[in-house]
């Protein structure tokens, strides 16, 4: 199955894929000005890829609660759903980000220059579909 993976945030949204491998990668994040364009962005993923089920990262509190920041992601969720008629599930997303942001810094393997580095791969979205791979692999794993 073709699961575009999905971390949802009003200016970036992570994006990731997996297929029939099980292997889940990020690919470009929507990062256009536009909510609007940014939809465009995935609509673009889900025909070039024949994505046939979303996964959106959940945020839930460290205590497993949900929040504010989760509405958003509800709200959300329902809009995908609707535009374009594919399942859409959720998956935990906690510490994903924090996650992400080690694997650049390992990478970058550059203390002093990492939080530049970060703030670059932040503004680029490099962080967030970063992210949304380990979600989308985990969720991949567990089924």
């Amino acid at each position: 199955m073709r699961i575009l993976g999905i971390d949802y945030g009003h200016k970036r949204i992570g994006l990731a894929y997996a297929d029939e491998l099980g292997v889940a990668v990020p690919i470009p994040a929507a990062v256009e000005s536009s909510e609007n364009e940014r939809l465009e962005h995935i609509a673009s993923e889900i025909k070039n890829r024949r994505i046939e089920k979303i996964v959106v990262g959940y945020p839930f509190n460290m205590d497993g609660t949900s929040g504010a920041i989760a509405r958003d992601v509800d709200a959300f969720i329902e809009t995908l759903k609707a535009r374009f008629c594919l399942p859409v599930d959720t998956a935990d997303e906690r510490l994903s980000s924090f996650q992400a942001e080690h694997d650049f810094d390992m990478i970058s393997n550059k203390r002093k220059k990492s939080v530049a580095s970060r703030r670059r791969h932040r503004l680029s979205g490099d962080i967030d579909s970063r992210a949304i791979a380990i979600v989308l692999q985990e969720y991949m794993d567990s089924q």
